[in-house]
């Protein structure tokens, strides 16, 4: 289908939904969420809205509630089809019900349907989710709420797709407020943003503590990006959350967690012996939408030309000696040489002219083509395979591309780079977990330079090898681990894990964890210590983190079990675990859904409802030869009978 900008707008149809209100609490490094958003009923009928947006790839949603009036209504986790069936039932009966459910396809798309709201009646609409931050090449941490939701490509052969209705930037019909509160064991040194901010105020006299928020009136047509400084370097933490009282004996919620925070140290003789051997991919997306602006703001280059930025500086920084080749993707794939060529002056000077000609001229995005060609060459002997990818993320079969790259994970090494405001971080974030390597998001020419460098640095760096994990704990405490096995590490680069303990110890009782590895000829041990007593008043953000980790884990196992063909009774078994513990934790999985019933709503509807569509920003209008699949929170809506109808 193709996607279709504006539609709402440029006819001057009332549109629902009037204001996103958003609330950020940073404790450390990880963020809670609570975001608001405001729907209005100005027809004469009933009518359902149907929003589809974007979220973090890897944030744990875990709270949906709705008010309406003075009622409020907290949802429940349910499994998917029965709570489809739960709010299709109530629409037909005439009641008011809610449905927020994730996309099969990628993690990082939401779908929240509203219905039926009467006329001139006011609903609001408040989901929660907790996320990590991700360390940025200069410590900083990055926070990002994403507004843009870009048009992601399907194939001609695509099953169905959440269809979207987009606004061109600037144009659209609701405001977001956005405040945070900040707070750390160090002092927060300064708060950055692409989007003005007031003065950051501290709270207490030792500035662990600052509240900063968005200047008034911000139009959320791009996407707000918060870069939280912290004096200091960071530093190895261990946080034990205390279990939910209330919660079912022995399970997740019941137990405590521990959530560690590793910072590898490499010893220094290692750090400073770069190899100078490897093959070194690019695989730069061409597609049409790479033709788009980076952003909304002014003065902002098109997503090819910072591609093209980003590669000069990659390709002007190899090691002599090394080899490599560069891809261009759309529709279609072709590379600049027949086979990896070795780098030297002429080589670097014939690609450098072949990268400034590049252009967004090869259609629609279509990455598993191209990855399936490069996986299928013979790697050279003495050159590990670093594959770069730098894409704006518009794709739809997102978890099939992960699933690829996770399979090849043991001869590539995968980098990637989200171009532009928009890009999926589901894909970029996924395909560096999977592929054991590092994620970037290249949004503006400030930042460019210090991430590229990074990420050339963590390849350049010597691979680690047998990577264990050893706890020491108390008598009578047993550990489970909730996160799966690390795959990676990098010099100073964040590594987390989650695990749950179980059993009984004296309060005063402490543990330790010691990771191991082998870098080059050494044997390198870094050792965490803490306190086994659990910290209370958390909020379980800790364990919502750890249930998301295992439901992550555990679905991409069902994938891989579905598409192997392995037994009935297996997948069965495995999609009952990821049901339970998605309902059991609270935190949304691909087959779970919350949904929420109005009961004291019921009233007789005639008449079709009345469908609307919420548009969200969007960069540019889609290529008539691309074919959508969505663009930017839709919302739509259906007046009067309501008979079930999902888009």
């Amino acid at each position: 289908m193709v996607n279709c900008c504006g539609l709402v707008t440029v006819k001057n149809e009332p549109v629902p939904l009037k204001q996103v209100e958003v609330q950020v609490q940073v404790q450390g490094h990880v963020a809670s969420v609570s975001s608001t958003l405001q729907y209005e009923n100005k027809e004469e009928r009933p009518l359902e809205a149907i929003f589809v947006f974007p979220l973090e790839g890897d944030a744990a949603l875990c709270h949906f509630s709705a008010k309406i009036g003075e009622t409020e209504v907290v949802a429940e986790l349910q499994e998917k089809q029965k709570a489809r069936e739960q709010y299709d039932d109530a629409l037909s009966s005439g009641q008011q019900a809610f449905l927020l459910e994730e996309s099969s396809e990628s993690s990082d798309v939401f779908r929240l349907s509203v219905g039926s709201l009467p006329p001139g009646q006011n609903a609001s609409i408040t989901l929660a989710y907790v996320t990590e931050l991700a360390v940025q090449a200069d410590d900083a941490l990055r926070f990002c709420l994403p507004a843009v939701l870009n048009p992601r490509y399907a194939p001609q052969d695509s099953g169905n797709v959440p269809q979207v209705t987009s606004a061109p930037g600037g144009s659209v019909p609701y405001t977001l407020s956005f405040s945070v509160q900040v707070s750390s064991p160090c002092p927060i040194s300064k708060v950055e943003s692409n989007c003005p901010l007031e003065p950051l105020k501290y709270i207490n006299p030792d500035q662990t503590q600052a509240t900063v928020s968005l200047s008034p009136g911000h139009k959320f047509d791009r996407d707000v990006e918060l870069l939280v400084y912290y004096s200091g370097a960071h530093q190895p933490t261990a946080i034990v959350e205390a279990g939910q009282a209330s919660a079912k004996p022995d399970t997740l919620m019941a137990d405590p967690v521990v959530m560690l925070s590793l910072y590898p140290e490499f010893p220094a003789e290692v750090t400073s012996s770069l190899a100078t051997s490897g093959e070194f991919l690019f695989l730069v997306d061409r597609s049409g939408s790479m033709d788009c602006n980076m952003h909304n703001g002014a003065g902002a280059q098109k997503r090819i030309e910072s591609a093209r930025d980003t590669l000069l500086l990659l390709l002007k920084s190899l090691p002599l000696g090394c080899f490599f080749n560069i891809y261009g993707f759309g529709s279609r794939h072709e590379s600049f040489f027949p086979k990896s060529v070795e780098y030297n002056q002429e080589m670097m000077e014939k690609a450098l002219e072949k990268v400034k000609g590049m252009r967004a001229d090869l259609g629609g995005t279509e990455i598993l083509r191209p990855l399936r060609d490069i996986y299928s060459q013979p790697c050279l002997p003495g050159h590990p395979r670093q594959l770069f990818i730098f894409t704006d993320g518009e794709v739809w079969n997102t978890k099939e591309v992960l699933d690829l790259v996770k399979k090849n994970v043991h001869t590539h090494r995968c980098f990637s780079f989200g171009i532009g405001e928009g890009a999926s971080s589901a894909l970029i974030k996924g395909m560096a977990k999977e592929g054991s390597g590092h994620a970037q998001f290249i949004t503006g020419t400030d930042r460019m330079q210090p991430k590229v460098m990074q990420s050339l640095r963590f390849a350049l760096q010597p691979a680690v090898k047998d990577i264990s994990v050893k706890w020491n704990v108390p008598k009578g405490v047993a550990v489970t681990l909730l996160s799966p096995p690390l795959n990676v590490l990098f010099q100073g680069q964040r590594a987390l894990l989650h695990a749950q303990l179980t059993g009984q110890c004296a309060e005063d009782s402490e543990g330790s964890v010691t990771l191991q590895y082998n870098l080059g000829e050494q044997s390198v041990q870094n050792q965490l210590s803490f306190t086994v007593k659990p910290k209370e008043d958390t909020g379980m953000t800790i364990h919502r983190l750890g249930a998301r980790t295992l439901i992550r884990t555990l679905e991409t196992e069902l994938r891989l079990a579905e598409e192997g063909g392995l037994d009935k009774d297996k997948v069965e078994s495995l999609k009952k675990r990821v049901t339970e513990l998605s309902i059991q934790s609270g935190v949304s999985s691909v087959l779970t859904a919350f949904i929420a019933v109005h009961a004291g709503s019921r009233q007789t509807v005639q008449g079709p409802l009345l469908r609307r569509n919420i548009p969200t920003p969007v960069l540019r209008a889609a290529p008539k030869a691309k074919k959508m699949a969505c663009s930017a929170p839709l919302l739509s809506t259906r007046l009067g009978n309501a008979q079930p109808m999902m888009s």
